[in-house]
């Protein structure tokens, strides 16, 4: 532990913003996740659901949680899931 004030501060905050991008990280993997099942069971909400992940993972890339162009990709292959 540090023992200078501010960088006690800066401890507390850095834990904050890690919990914080846990969080919307495992929520964008839930949403991609139930996208990919609902495909796999022919549900009727796919389209739905494929906007919640493609939305999940734009906010994801927007806030650095994710590089932009792993979102492309993961959006690329999720579309190709929904049109097959």
């Amino acid at each position: 532990m540090p023992n200078i004030k501010s960088a006690i501060k800066r401890t507390k905050t850095i834990q904050d913003r890690t919990e914080r991008n846990n969080q919307q990280k495992s929520a964008m993997r839930t949403a991609v996740k139930k996208f990919e099942t609902a495909v796999a069971n022919n549900d009727e909400n796919v389209k739905v659901l494929f906007t919640q992940a493609v939305r999940g993972l734009d906010k994801a890339a927007a806030k650095g949680l994710i590089h932009k162009n792993t979102a492309s990709r993961t959006k690329s292959r999720l579309m190709k899931k929904l049109n097959a």
